[in-house]
């Protein structure tokens, strides 16, 4: 039967007055998990949201039909443990997940706990005279039932130094470096380390650093201080090759500090923390009482994880005007930090008596590494974007797309005080993996590939582990660097590549081109505003402005290049780049580099 013209128009108008179904989970700091999570009832916690999000898609509801947003209002959202976003949580190119601010606000992903309860240390036989009333102390905050650990402390959103022999940045030459015995050798001090047991020294060696826990100190005829180290850490500073520091260098021997002891802290804006107390002491700015100050310390060294699996991976999630801070880097406290190069720290390494391994006939040596920590990490995932963001007040690595990576963004993002490298990207082969061994896996889904890193502000990054880096790309291929500007970094600005090989593996077609790079180079050598390592076919550096390299103070040479073609690069044209000349650094480059147009004439847009 034919239907009648009044019944079509019912229908019609009952279409018509059914509201179309939101895809939109609202969260608010003052939110309740039990809400139904509207703009009028929001949930409180950023995981409750997401599990909402992943419970739509489950059922198939209708409200994961089109885009579904989890909106977040103005303010912290402080978690205890890492937000989990794994396969179950994927959208669709059609509905996507985003996790977003409300309207031009700033929700805050906060890993972060406040401390309270500050009272001048008065009783402390620890504290000097001089410094009777000055030092301020407090208990740390319990996470749990466990007294938070800590090697950052911020006073009012800025980082504080922790005790050290010197002010920031400021280190003093050793006299001897012998591994034999393993033990580094110093100018002797009136500086009293007797029940410093958290006593660290800090190395500068080439382009990294090493942070060791000092066991015993003990003095020579002549006054200096001969210092033993713990283990982990004391085998490997002394039985690896590279880098070790430099007795005798064209500018003198490497250099130290001692850092971490009650003994230390004389400055204000220094602080230092007790063990096994926990208790916190701060000498604050003459006048100034820390209960009226806002002084947080970090909890949990990730904020976020992604993950998925080479088969199952995670899926279109995208993260807008999100805020990332306050993460810890507690490791270097418990078994010290040693490092190969760009913060990955040794497992293992040392120096082969009879030189050559199949891949590579001249190698002298072997090491076996780890990947850093990071705030926001993110394993074998497609389409996961970060736009607008802000990553900052972070221990070690920012945002670290780590393994099987693809189809990704990360735009118009600001990174700043970030501990290690701002953003990392892909495979530097750790673990049982010989770092010198070329990575070409038979399944391609390990490598990360076809990312976008546009658009990015990257400040004063590295500076706790000086070795890191701006952006720091490994094994990759297709990923393109473009529009960023790099500045204020302690080693490189921008590194792509790894393996030190001319050999055949998974690198190929890198673009780093219209990049600003600049004050890079503060405290290592061997450095480059652009470093690049090994063969990548088909790679591009074109159009990228290159300038202000930093005189390092402590550099045992001059080996800084405001492009660095490290070991075995090969497969890259290099033109039209602004730097003040076109010195650039070359080890041992392939064949198949074009170098051309580079210098102070280039003109950019």
């Amino acid at each position: 039967m034919r239907p009648s013209r009044h019944s079509i128009l019912s229908v019609i108008i009952a279409a018509i007055a059914v509201p179309a179904i939101s895809g939109n989970i609202y969260v608010s700091p003052s939110g309740n998990d039990n809400a139904a999570g509207s703009t009028e009832a929001p949930l409180k916690s950023p995981s409750e949201a997401l599990k909402r999000a992943r419970e739509w898609r489950r059922l198939k509801s209708p409200e994961a039909n089109d885009t579904v947003r989890i909106i977040f209002a103005e303010g912290n959202y402080s978690i205890s443990d890492p937000i989990f976003i794994r396969p179950e949580d994927s959208g669709t190119e059609n509905s996507p997940t985003i996790l977003c601010s409300a309207n031009d606000s700033k929700a805050v992903i906060n890993g972060g706990m406040e401390v309270r309860g500050w009272s001048i240390a008065m009783n402390d036989p620890r504290i000097s005279p001089e410094l009777k009333g000055k030092i301020w102390v407090a208990d740390a905050p319990m996470n749990g039932n466990r007294i938070v650990e800590t090697r950052q402390l911020y006073v009012n959103g800025k980082k504080a130094l922790r005790a050290s022999q010197f002010s920031a940045g400021v280190m003093e030459r050793m006299i001897d470096f012998n591994p034999a015995d393993r033990t580094i050798t110093v100018p002797g001090t009136d500086l009293d380390f007797s029940g410093a047991n958290t006593l660290e020294m800090m190395v500068h060696q080439r382009w990294a650093i090493a942070i060791l826990r000092v066991k015993g100190i003990k003095k020579d005829s002549r006054g200096n201080l001969i210092v033993s180290f713990h283990d982990p850490e004391s085998r490997l500073e002394f039985d690896h090759p590279w880098p070790q520091p430099v007795i005798g260098g064209e500018k003198g021997n490497s250099s130290y500090c001692f850092t971490n002891a009650l003994s230390l802290l004389d400055t204000p804006g220094e602080w230092y923390q007790d063990y096994p107390s926990g208790k916190i002491y701060y000498y604050p700015e003459e006048g100034s009482d820390p209960n009226k100050s806002e002084i947080t310390v970090p909890v949990i060294e990730t904020l976020v994880s992604i993950d998925g699996t080479p088969d199952r991976k995670v899926r279109n999630v995208r993260f807008e005007n999100i805020s990332f801070e306050y993460a810890s880097w507690i490791r270097p406290s418990r078994e010290g930090h040693v490092t190969l190069q760009g913060g990955f720290r040794l497992l293992d390494a040392y120096k082969l008596a009879i030189p050559g391994l199949p891949e590579k006939a001249e190698l002298e040596n072997q090491a076996w590494i780890a990947r850093p920590e990071a705030a926001v990490i993110v394993r074998n995932s497609v389409g996961i974007d970060f736009h607008g963001c802000t990553f900052t007040h972070l221990g070690a690595t920012g945002l670290d797309y780590a393994s099987g990576d693809s189809e990704c963004s990360v735009t118009e993002c600001e990174f700043s005080d970030i501990g290690g490298t701002a953003l990392q990207i892909g495979t530097f082969p750790d673990r049982g993996f010989e770092t010198h061994v070329p990575y070409l896996p038979k399944n391609e889904n390990e490598i990360c590939h076809d990312i976008i890193v546009k658009g990015n502000s990257i400040y004063d990054a590295t500076n706790e582990d000086w070795g890191c880096v701006g952006i720091g790309a490994g094994y990759v291929r297709d990923i393109t660097i473009a529009d960023n500007e790099v500045s204020h970094v302690n080693y490189s600005g921008i590194c792509v590549g790894w393996g030190w090989t001319p050999l055949v593996s998974s690198m190929r077609n890198n673009r780093i081109t219209g990049n600003h790079v600049h004050h890079f180079g503060a405290q290592l050598y061997d450095t480059g505003g652009i470093y690049t390592l090994s063969n990548q076919p088909g790679s591009i550096i074109r159009d990228n402005r290159i300038e202000d390299l930093i005189e390092a103070p402590y550099a045992t040479n001059d080996r800084g290049f405001y492009i660095y073609f490290d070991e075995a690069t090969d497969g890259f044209t290099v033109e039209n780049n602004y730097c003040p000349n076109a010195e650039f650094g070359y080890n041992q480059p392939g064949p198949s580099m074009i170098i051309r147009n580079n210098g102070p004439h280039v003109k950019l847009d």
